[in-house]
């Protein structure tokens, strides 16, 4: 079995003004590095094997960020786990959004659900293949996070609505053949997947990307 312990990159100028990111690279603004710094010392009361990162620039300097904190070298960048394309949404705050795109009508450009996991799938998994047995941490995106707990947790109706908070640490298991949620936002202070079920940071929901 291997643990995979997703992570959200901390928060950047877009997701305080609550304006979408998606595939659009925005850093991390310095509340964000606080948040990565903050989610590095809580992971590093756990030994690691291991850090991988979106190549988006804000997933890469918190992954860089939280490194440091557990005595790591850099991060290994995934193409694949970078966050969903918003397409013409991209840019856009909330309340632009539902005017211009108003009862949930389609996006020009804007990648699926189910797109977005038909690359996050394969790839977490062959990360899980590799490194069979290990605890991995995974900086990634709100996006790809609540793709993920769609697929794997579809019947989990506690987590509808619960927002994916930038630095929040959420840990999967990769068993015969197939991944599972095991906690969402997990504090990290027991064995491998066994802390308590609450949030490590307070910022802006996983819809800003």
């Amino acid at each position: 079995m291997t643990h995979l312990f997703l992570v959200r990159h901390g928060e950047t100028d877009w997701n305080a003004a609550k304006r979408i990111q998606g595939s659009t690279d925005i850093p991390l603004n310095d509340t964000g590095r606080a948040q990565a710094v903050r989610t590095g010392r809580l992971l590093s009361t756990r030994a690691w094997d291991g850090i991988v990162s979106s190549p988006l620039a804000r997933a890469v300097e918190t992954a860089s960020l939280i490194a440091r904190e557990i005595g790591l070298d850099d991060p290994t960048e995934i193409d694949a786990i970078a966050e969903r394309n918003y397409g013409e949404a991209e840019g856009l705050d909330y309340v632009t959004l539902d005017r211009l795109y108003p009862n949930k009508s389609a996006i020009p450009g804007r990648e699926s659900r189910a797109e977005v996991a038909a690359r996050v799938l394969p790839a977490l998994g062959d990360l899980a293949r590799r490194r069979a047995g290990q605890s991995i941490v995974v900086v990634t995106h709100g996006g790809v996070i609540r793709t993920l707990l769609g697929q794997v947790a579809p019947g989990d109706t506690r987590l509808a609505g619960i927002p994916i908070t930038n630095g929040s640490v959420h840990s999967f298991r990769f068993r015969d053949g197939a991944l599972d949620l095991h906690l969402f936002d997990d504090q990290i202070d027991a064995a491998p997947g066994e802390g308590r079920a609450t949030h490590v940071a307070t910022s802006t929901a996983d819809r800003a990307g």
